[in-house]
C-alpha cells in the first residue's frame, strides 16, 4: 500500500501545535448564570473527615469551589496557603471555600491540616463525578481536576468561574466576586 504524503508547510504544524498547546487552558464550560450541580463528598477539615454537602453550605451564603489537580504539588500547594490565608477575608463576606480533587481522602485528610492549614475542607473526588459535572476535567489527563474556580449564590446560580493553571488569581479573583455580590445583596 502506498501512502501519499501531502504537503505541509512548517507554519501549519506550528500552529496546530500551539492550538493543541492552548486547548487544555480552555476555560470551563459552565459559565455565571448557570445552575451549579450539587453534591455531596468525602471531605476533610483540621484532618477529621465528614460528608460535605454542597446544599447544606449554600444555605448558610456563597460558595467558592475550586478545582485543583493534586494534592502536595507545587502549584496546588502555593494555592491552598492562599486560601487558607484569605478564608477570613471570605467569611466576612458570609462565604465559605472548599476545594477539590482526585485525590482519596487519606491523602486529603494530610493535606487539610498541612496546606489547608486547618482553615477550610478539601474534598475528595476520586471517581471524577464533581470533576465531571463541573467541567472541571484536565483535558487529555483523564480524572484529574484542572485549576478551575467557581463562585456559587445562594441561590445555586454560578456568578463567577476563572480557570488558569497558574495558582495566582484563584483568591484574588474569587474574593473580588464574593465582595461583588455581598455589595449587590446587603440587607436583603
Amino acid at each position: 500500500m502506498k501512502i501519499k504524503q501531502l504537503p505541509v508547510s512548517l507554519a501549519a504544524v506550528v500552529m496546530a501545535l500551539g492550538c493543541a498547546m492552548h486547548a487544555p487552558l480552555a476555560s470551563a464550560t459552565l459559565k455565571p448564570g448557570d445552575s451549579a450541580p450539587v453534591f455531596t463528598a468525602d471531605a476533610s477539615l483540621g484532618g477529621k473527615t465528614y460528608t460535605y454537602s454542597l446544599a447544606d453550605e449554600l444555605k448558610k451564603g456563597p460558595v467558592v469551589l475550586y478545582f485543583y489537580p493534586a494534592a502536595f504539588t507545587k502549584g496546588c500547594t502555593i494555592e491552598a496557603h492562599e486560601f487558607a490565608d484569605a478564608v477570613d477575608e471570605y467569611k466576612k463576606y458570609g462565604a465559605t471555600v472548599i476545594g477539590v480533587s482526585h485525590d482519596n481522602i487519606d491523602t486529603l485528610t494530610k493535606f487539610s491540616v498541612s496546606e489547608c492549614r486547618s482553615k477550610f475542607p478539601v474534598a475528595a473526588d476520586a471517581d471524577a463525578k464533581v470533576i465531571g459535572a463541573y467541567d472541571a476535567g484536565m483535558p487529555l489527563k483523564a480524572g484529574m481536576a484542572n485549576r478551575v474556580s467557581y463562585v456559587i449564590a445562594p441561590d445555586g446560580k454560578i456568578i463567577y468561574e476563572y480557570t488558569s493553571l497558574s495558582p495566582d488569581k484563584h483568591v484574588e479573583n474569587t474574593l473580588n466576586a464574593v465582595k461583588q455580590w455581598a455589595a449587590a445583596h446587603k440587607g436583603q
